[in-house]
């Protein structure tokens, strides 16, 4: 558009100067030559808009939003008209409690009050985008500044509507899932009538209050406590299982053995026992039986 209104510009000046001074002819027919050039490429670069992948275009004339929007590629338009691009792939909208983490600088977590009257801490990221049909739409309602006026605002209002109907604690552990998914429907309702997909809400972290989070970590240890305390009673009765079967077999042996025990067995495993001793070297040996002679064996 630039060069269309520059070389008109000098067209008409070059012309003008030419007629009131006949010694600028020359002059006056170069310019129009160099103006009509301007005019012409002016009009093919302004007839030409190039769209990069991810995007759409919506063109509006003198303020006036034109119906349609302008695909990846290049497109021929009207060279009059401006081209608002939107970008229609996945956005990352983050609100988090740690500084230069999230999308705005400082604490941006957050706090919302449960159904059992305690503050809790949130960190969150909403995953949207926004549909491309409806772009023309989101430029005339809403403008460029869809994170400011609609991701935001929804998502932190729904997320403090839907915390008060949970306990803290519950929504730390067992209704964390639940909760998740109570919010992502009630946002991506409003998200849709404004022409814009919530694709996942992801619950990063959840800051309980420092009273409640001592008092899960007791509960915690005492729990761990009870199992390892359960785990050697567990060990200390089969222990003692072991030690009465054992007794039980000892018992049983001596019964056996007291049963089967007579004069003859223990003469002659007294023979075998000597007879061990006989053979080991160096060995001299006298047994004395209380009812005959000594027996001397010797090597």
């Amino acid at each position: 558009m630039f060069l269309l209104v520059l070389g008109l510009f000098i067209f008409g000046v070059t012309a003008t100067m030419a007629k009131a001074n006949p010694n600028l002819t020359i002059v006056g027919k170069m310019g129009r030559y160099f103006g009509i050039g301007l005019v012409l490429l002016g009009l093919s670069t302004s007839c030409f808009v190039q769209i990069q992948p991810g995007q759409v275009g919506v063109q509006t004339l003198f303020g006036k939003i034109q119906p349609g929007i302008l695909t990846e590629g290049l497109n021929f338009i009207n060279p009059l008209v401006d081209v608002e691009r939107f970008d229609v792939r996945t956005q990352n909208y983050t609100m988090s409690g740690v500084r230069d983490e999230g999308d705005k600088t400082g604490d941006d977590a957050i706090h919302v009050l449960t159904g059992d009257g305690l503050e809790v801490v949130i960190d969150l990221s909403v995953l949207y985008h926004i549909i491309p049909d409806r772009a023309p739409e989101i430029l005339r309602t809403l403008g460029r500044s869809i994170t400011d006026k609609i991701v935001r605002p929804v998502s932190r209002t729904k997320i403090r509507d839907n915390a008060v109907f949970y306990d803290a604690v519950a929504l730390y552990s067992s209704k964390r899932d639940e909760f998740q998914q109570k919010i992502f429907t009630t946002i991506e309702k409003e998200f849709q009538s404004r022409g814009i997909v919530l694709e996942s809400i992801l619950i990063r972290n959840i800051t309980l209050p420092e009273s409640v989070r001592l008092t899960i970590e007791s509960k915690i240890n005492a729990e761990q406590e009870s199992q390892k305390m359960k785990f050697v009673l567990d060990k200390e009765r089969q222990e003692a299982d072991r030690k009465r079967v054992e007794a039980q077999g000892i018992s049983d042996y001596q019964r056996i053995l007291t049963s089967t025990l007579t004069d003859k067995l223990i003469q002659y495993e007294q023979i075998k026992a000597q007879r061990e001793i006989a053979t080991s070297a160096n060995a001299k040996v006298i047994f004395m039986n209380g009812k005959s002679a000594p027996v001397l064996i010797g090597q």
